[in-house]
C-alpha cells in the first residue's frame, strides 16, 4: 500500500494531467472529474499498490478501465431505456423501480465481465435467449459437451461473486 505521502504526491503530480487525458477521452470535463476521482480510489483501495515507475502508465491503465466500464454502463442504460420507451405508458415502471432494475443490470454485466467472450455469449444465449445447449453449441459452433463446460465455468462464476461469504 502506498504511504499517505507517496499517494499525496502521486495526486498533486498526476491529477492535472490524468484529468485532462480524460477530458479528451469522455469530451465533457464533469466525467472526466468523476472518472479521475475513481482512478484515485482505485489507487487508494488497492492495498498491494507498488513503488511506481511509471505512475502515469499506471493510473491511465486504470482509468482507460473505467472508461471501458462507463460506456458499456451507459450502453446497458441506452438499451434498457429504449426497451422501455417501447412498453405501452400504463406498463411502464416507476422511477424507483427503473433505477433498481438500471443498477441490477449494470451488477449482472459487471459480474459476467470476468468470463471469456464464449462462455459469456453461451450464459446468455441460454438464460436471456432461452436456447438449449444443443442450439448454443450448434450457434456457437462447439459441442454440446462445450456447451455444458461453458454453463458450469459460468454458473460457478455467477455464485462466487453473488455470495458474500465466497472466499
Amino acid at each position: 500500500m502506498l504511504p499517505p505521502s507517496d499517494l499525496g504526491t502521486l495526486y498533486s503530480d498526476h491529477h492535472g494531467w490524468l484529468q485532462g487525458w480524460l477530458r479528451r477521452k469522455m469530451g465533457n470535463a464533469c466525467d472526466a472529474a468523476d472518472l479521475a476521482h475513481d482512478t484515485f480510489l482505485r489507487v487508494l483501495a488497492r492495498r498491494d499498490t507498488p513503488r511506481l515507475l511509471a505512475p502515469r502508465a499506471y493510473l491511465g491503465a486504470i482509468a482507460r478501465g473505467l472508461v471501458a466500464d462507463f460506456f458499456r454502463h451507459q450502453d446497458i442504460e441506452r438499451a434498457y431505456l429504449d426497451a422501455l420507451a417501447a412498453l405501452p405508458e400504463t406498463h411502464a415502471p416507476s422511477l424507483e423501480a427503473r433505477a433498481i432494475v438500471l443498477e441490477a443490470l449494470v451488477a449482472i454485466d459487471t459480474m459476467l465481465d470476468g468470463l471469456k467472450p464464449a462462455v459469456r455469449q453461451a450464459f446468455l444465449l441460454s438464460q436471456l435467449d432461452g436456447l438449449t445447449y444443443e442450439q448454443i453449441a450448434q450457434q456457437l459452433g462447439v459441442t454440446k459437451r462445450t456447451v455444458s463446460n461453458y454453463m458450469c465455468t459460468a454458473i460457478g462464476h455467477c455464485v462466487e461473486h453473488c455470495d458474500p461469504l465466497a472466499p
